[in-house]
């Protein structure tokens, strides 16, 4: 059971993630609940984690992946529509979208806001949400969203015999080669995209 601050705290995390693309640092989740001490923020920061609300990587000054599930009720799928030539729209109840059948395990789940334009050639849009499978490791060609230092990025991940290559889905941008020693991790494999047309 958590207390009203760890929750707040879970809140801020998750927010934090969804509109930088990124996670806090323990010194910004400090800075927002005055909170001097490290290892107070720790503290939290392990409750969260036994409760199953977020998993953390040592050594990484941003190694934390909130684990937030599509919850709520699915939505029900009424019918199909024509992308093409109209078609006669009948309102048939043909079950319902759920998160955990569409993207896998909701528990290992977590969702990112994109920012920039380096993806749209594989359809993520800036404003999309991309909607990540929790993971350390990938396949040649899988978008993943990796951590390259402090920064979070969506690319496609292309490992060469002595570096990683992380490649956009637009042509304006190069390739990032990280290098062996390079401070980088896989956090996790993009299962797919929500978003929102209109206000």
């Amino acid at each position: 059971m958590l207390n009203d601050r760890a929750r707040k705290i879970l809140t801020f995390i998750q927010r934090f993630t969804r509109d930088n693309g990124y996670p806090p640092t323990i010194r910004e989740i400090g800075e927002a609940f005055a909170i001097s001490s490290t290892n107070g923020v720790r503290y939290y920061l392990t409750l969260l984690e036994k409760g199953g609300h977020l998993t953390r990587k040592g050594g990484i000054s941003r190694g934390i992946a909130p684990s937030a599930p599509l919850a709520g009720p699915g939505i029900p799928i009424l019918g199909r529509v024509a992308a093409g030539q109209p078609i006669f729209a009948e309102e048939n109840h043909e079950g319902s979208l759920e998160p955990g059948q569409m993207f896998g395990d909701a528990k290992s789940l977590f969702a990112l806001r994109v920012r920039g334009d380096s993806m749209i050639g594989a359809g993520i849009l800036a404003g999309d949400y991309v909607v990540v499978r929790h993971q350390e490791r990938a396949n040649p060609n899988d978008i993943i969203v990796a951590l390259v230092g402090d920064e979070a990025t969506v690319k496609y991940y292309r490992p060469r015999a002595d570096s990683i290559e992380l490649v956009a889905a637009n042509p304006k941008y190069d390739p990032i080669v990280v290098a062996e020693e390079s401070d980088f991790r896989i956090m996790g494999i993009v299962r797919g995209v929500i978003r929102t047309v209109g206000k």
